[in-house]
């Protein structure tokens, strides 16, 4: 069995949106937990899953690791009886370091996050993790495609076909970059709100990952009492000359290596790293 319906999360509503007075509970900078709207948000999201058929719901549940990711993904885990893994390719879009400013912040592995959601598999091990240097618009485009390439057939392999529906859970521009790349469309026009809701079918017949998905919604918010809200696009980035400009990496970082970083290779089935 393949994995046929793909479900692209998008976090609720963040704290740091509400007021200047939180605190980041890991600890990692840049790391904001959900305020209460977006716990209200993460409960719709997993009542919507919860009122479908079995046959429609997802199976299995991969989030970015950060803390309002896991915040969001685990009322629907808990609903719905699903595992909760952690997959540092779903993280958040950083624009590349301006020089001699450091790395961007990356969070913690799963079983330390566990210490925080205990609804969190540790099991899976994260097999592609973005450049703490970060990443242009292309490149996280670049990384969406490396990431899926090798998170759907791994999935199918791992699992013995177990999963046919799976949900992501991920931030705005990664969950546009994801739906780009399932598409095969870079240039479509799409915009994310909180906790919004974007179902894509694989095309009957279909063997390839990538380019060959259909929509079923697109960012829809139809689950959510005040539909989908704070709605981001990559029109929304500043642009210079071009590029998205630089951004100041973490204080402290500058002589942190930037690893791992890319597809782990080592980490996919034998008969899936031989083609990447």
């Amino acid at each position: 069995m393949t994995v046929e319906t793909i479900y692209i999360a998008r976090h609720g509503y963040r704290m740091n949106w509400v007021t200047d007075d939180w605190q980041s509970v890991t600890g990692l900078p840049r790391d904001p937990p959900l305020a209460a709207y977006g716990l209200t948000q993460a409960q719709e999201l997993g009542d919507y899953f919860l009122s479908l058929p079995e046959n429609k719901r997802p199976t299995i549940i991969l989030s970015s690791p950060y803390y309002r990711c896991l915040q969001t993904a685990v009322p629907t885990a808990q609903k719905l009886g699903l595992p909760l893994y952690v997959e540092h390719g779903l993280s958040e879009w950083y624009s590349p370091v301006a020089p001699s400013t450091g790395l961007h912040p990356r969070p913690a592995s799963a079983t330390e996050l566990r210490a925080y959601f205990p609804e969190i598999d540790d099991s899976w091990k994260s097999i592609y993790y973005p450049s703490r240097k970060g990443e242009d618009i292309s490149a996280v485009h670049d990384r969406a495609n490396g990431l899926l390439r090798a998170l759907i057939p791994t999935l199918e392999r791992k699992f013995a076909g177990k999963h046919q529906r799976v949900l992501l859970v991920s931030h705005a521009a990664t969950v546009i970059a994801l739906t780009h790349e399932l598409f095969g469309n870079r240039e479509l026009p799409l915009r994310v709100g909180c906790c919004s809701l974007t179902e894509l079918r694989r095309e009957p017949g279909e063997s390839r990952t990538v380019g060959c998905w259909v929509a079923e919604r697109l960012a829809d918010g139809a689950h959510l009492r005040e539909g989908a809200t704070r709605d981001w696009g990559f029109e929304d980035a500043i642009i210079r000359d071009g590029q998205v400009i630089n951004d100041s990496g973490q204080p402290g970082t500058e002589n942190e290596l930037d690893e791992p970083v890319g597809l782990q290779v080592h980490l996919l089935p034998a008969e899936i790293s031989a083609h990447m």
